[in-house]
């Protein structure tokens, strides 16, 4: 089960909800049995020069090697190129979950 957290500056015309949406849908084609990817938005009140950092946290598998992460990386960084405002600067980190990570929905 990925994550997604969009950490910003506030003051950046973004729809958020959009950008984690555009996200999810990425992983899922690259990774369909991934599920949903919970996803955060975190505009800074206060920030210096415009920027944005993505994270993305997924569970270390078999099948998430070198090649699937450098295609996931660069489809991300293409499709975040596309949709954020040109002069900003935009960071992408994509990261593995520790192996006694847990994540569970509650009943």
């Amino acid at each position: 089960m990925p994550h997604a957290e969009l950490k910003y500056s506030a003051d950046l015309d973004i729809d958020p909800k959009a950008l984690l949406m555009g996200i999810e849908a990425i992983l899922q084609r690259h990774d369909p049995g991934s599920g949903d990817c919970k996803g955060r938005a975190y505009p800074a009140p206060v920030s210096h020069h415009a920027n944005m950092i993505v994270e993305i946290s997924l569970l270390p598998k078999a099948h998430r090697d070198e090649a699937f992460m450098t295609a996931l990386r660069e489809d991300l960084a293409a499709y975040l190129r596309e949709v954020l405002p040109n002069g900003i600067w935009m960071s992408l980190h994509i990261r593995f979950s520790t192996l006694h990570y847990v994540t569970e929905v509650l009943e």
